[in-house]
């Protein structure tokens, strides 16, 4: 099962998001801390990211959909995964799909907080 969660900042996916992990099993993979993680392994997308995190912006999209197809290829990825915060924009909802596709899988629910100010 994959899972995307939708939202502003602060509305709450990424404690939804541990608590569905811990109940489903599935690997919950929030951006901030996969990038984090990547720098920090210095993998080659990691180091590719740290370029433009150092320079104050944004990760391109293909350095991320990199990062999350290495997540997608990991054996603890296999029953599927939440997706936190990630993707944000129309192109990367398409590549993600794409990605999916390829593995023979799909997007199964997404979860959009919508919470006033």
């Amino acid at each position: 099962m994959n899972i995307i969660l939708l939202g502003p900042p602060g509305s709450g996916k990424g404690t939804q998001g541990e608590l569905l992990s811990q109940r489903t099993g599935l690997l919950r993979v929030a951006t901030g801390d996969l990038l984090r993680s990547a720098v920090e392994q210095q993998t080659q997308l990691g180091l590719e990211a740290k370029r433009y995190m150092d320079q104050g912006l944004l990760v391109p999209d293909d350095v991320m959909l990199g990062l999350l197809e290495e997540i997608l290829s990991k054996p603890e990825a296999s029953r599927g995964v939440i997706m936190d915060g990630f993707p944000r924009t129309i192109a990367q909802a398409e590549a993600v799909d794409r990605l999916l596709q390829a593995r023979g899988r799909k997007v199964d629910h997404v979860l959009l907080f919508d919470v006033p100010d």
